[in-house]
């Protein structure tokens, strides 16, 4: 399961990042590694993008990103 298939109101734990190269580092220096927890607070309208809370901030990823987050 992706990031992108967890609904709102939801707390799930990265398993993994299906990414590699910028893509892949550029969502780790965002702090989403394995084992974090992401709580997801809002999705827009149009399901792009979601609003996350983790490690004490919140944070807006794209679906594109939020497709290689590999969750459970």
């Amino acid at each position: 399961m992706t990031l992108k298939d967890v609904k709102v109101g939801q707390t799930v734990s990265v398993v993994r990042l299906n990414g590699a190269g910028a893509v892949k580092r550029r969502i780790m220096d965002m702090g989403i590694t394995r084992g974090t927890e992401l709580y997801i607070r809002k999705v827009a309208p149009l399901g792009d993008p979601v609003e996350l809370s983790l490690r004490g901030y919140e944070l807006s990823v794209r679906r594109a990103d939020a497709e290689i987050i590999e969750v459970r």
